[in-house]
């Protein structure tokens, strides 16, 4: 049986809670205490909050139109709205099939550009809303002129993979997907990218590079993602391929002192 002073939580049966200063360097939960058998209620609560802001993360609808409003200032053309063949949020999270494949491209037109960005909802409408812009905003800085750019094309109930069928339509050489990551019980806004070279149906993750976690200010900076990006872009069209094949090494160049758009900023295999 615990005595009264192992059922109080940790940060009032010391006084002092040794776990406060981890805790700043992490999201995780860690150091949560006891109260009897179970954690004391503010931690309870706390557990109750986050799960409650992943569900509302993942099933709010993403405002295409205010997206397309925000893009609109960048520059890249007026962003098209596409969606794939599930009908509702319900449906896409029931059936991710249905999420890889588009309703209707004949809103796109065919560029032959070198970029073509895609900005999908995913399973985070709230982390496309809140990261959208800033994101694209850093990756046009990153790429600062060297390749021409289509139009961002703007996709709801979409998965990964529809980037693949947009990406084939636009006729662009390279595509970065932007899309909402599964929420987690310690982030629910949290953005990754996925780099196809010559996107076309039928590629699979090994033919793509992730960058993940991108959410200032706990998660990666939009600077820092959108640099990595650059690069892997960079080596994707040197090496004519992404995925398995192409190695992100610009966090290593960066300790190294090597300037951004140095040849030895990737690693290719």
């Amino acid at each position: 049986m615990s005595t009264p002073e192992q059922s109080r939580p940790a940060e009032l049966a010391g006084g002092d809670d040794i776990w406060a200063s981890m805790r700043r360097t992490t999201q995780a939960r860690i150091g949560l205490g006891r109260a009897g058998n179970s954690l004391p209620s503010r931690r309870v609560l706390e557990f109750q909050a986050a799960h409650a802001a992943a569900r509302d993360a993942v099933h709010e609808p993403l405002d295409a139109d205010a997206i397309a409003e925000s893009l609109a200032e960048l520059g890249l053309g007026r962003p098209v709205i596409v969606t794939s063949r599930a009908s509702d949020r319900g449906e896409y999270l029931r059936r991710p099939d249905l999420g890889r494949t588009p309703e209707d491209l004949s809103a796109l037109t065919e560029s032959a550009t070198d970029i073509g960005i895609v900005i999908a909802d995913g399973l985070s409408p709230r982390a496309v809303a809140d990261h959208g812009h800033g994101l694209v905003a850093a990756l046009v800085d990153a790429l600062d002129g060297r390749y021409t750019m289509a139009p961002p094309v703007i996709a709801t109930q979409a998965r990964v993979a529809l980037g693949d069928h947009i990406g084939e339509a636009l006729g662009v050489t390279t595509l970065i997907v932007i899309i909402g990551e599964r929420p987690g019980l310690s982030v629910a806004d949290s953005l990754g990218i996925y780099l196809t070279h010559l996107p076309r149906p039928g590629r699979t993750d090994a033919d793509r590079n992730c960058i993940s976690n991108i959410h200032p200010p706990d998660g990666l900076h939009y600077d820092v993602a959108a640099r990595i990006t650059a690069a892997l872009v960079d080596g994707a069209r040197r090496l004519g391929r992404s995925g398995v094949a192409l190695k992100d090494s610009s966090r290593r160049a960066a300790q190294e002192n090597i300037g951004d758009g140095d040849d030895l900023t990737i690693e290719t295999s």
